[in-house]
């Protein structure tokens, strides 16, 4: 049954129908505080973690007819949308996490893996004008990688323990963009066009940046153990 008051929320999480192999640890061992939205196939793998989500979403086209029967019996919020439709099921989920709860961060897994189309239409999406309200409350994570978005201003950043590289990623325009106390410094710097700025780092576990005009990706991401491995066998033999 569907609500329409907004429930304050510290955190709310949503599982999106990315592979499970992107999945970080946290998701797996129960960790992750704060209610959850399954969207699709994320409502059957939560569910399949022992998690009941609060809200389960999407058309369920692709899940088996038990799979369904399951969701609709162990969650109390089902909502089932068209197989046609103009969004994705990161964006039925953030649409709804705006609607239904007041989140302090909304937190997605399961969206940064597999297709890349559907990869960039994820990145793509604080860049739409119905989720400029929660740009700087939105985050994706998987096993390697946190991004979070930014508006102009002043900002401040903390090192996460398992993470090594630090990318400052900008979307369109962006102006004046200082990074003065990263491992790599810009001063004001201007620009046109998109740009990745990856493998800057901490130096300590605390950072700054600002920009006047744009918006900016923050990415905090760590190697495999396995691709550490390749790349230091390829160092040594080149």
């Amino acid at each position: 049954m569907q609500t329409n008051k907004r429930r304050h929320v510290e955190r709310l999480n949503i599982l999106v129908g990315g592979p499970v192999r992107d999945y970080p640890a946290q998701l797996d061992t129960g960790q992750i505080d704060g209610p959850w939205i399954g969207v699709d196939r994320g409502a059957i793998r939560l569910l399949a973690r022992g998690i009941t989500p609060e809200i389960a979403l999407g058309d369920f086209d692709s899940s088996k007819a038990a799979e369904f029967i399951e969701v609709k019996r162990a969650v109390a919020d089902v909502r089932q949308v068209g197989s046609i439709k103009d969004e994705t099921d990161t964006q039925l989920g953030v649409t709804v996490a705006m609607t239904d709860y007041d989140a302090d961060e909304i937190v997605v897994y399961g969206a940064t893996g597999g297709r890349l189309d559907h990869l960039l239409a994820n990145l793509f999406l604080p860049l739409e004008s119905r989720f400029k309200t929660v740009v700087e409350r939105l985050v994706m994570v998987d096993r390697q990688n946190t991004i979070r978005w930014y508006l102009p201003g002043q900002h401040a950043l903390k090192k996460e323990a398992d993470k090594q590289y630090l990318a400052f990623v900008t979307f369109g325009k962006v102006t004046a963009l200082t990074l003065p106390d990263e491992r790599y410094h810009l001063d004001h710097a201007n620009f046109e066009q998109p740009i990745s700025f990856a493998s800057n780092e901490f130096v300590g576990d605390k950072a700054s940046f600002s920009f006047v005009d744009g918006i900016i990706a923050v990415i905090q991401s760590a190697d495999l153990p396995d691709n550490r491995a390749e790349r230091y066998d390829l160092n040594e033999h080149s």
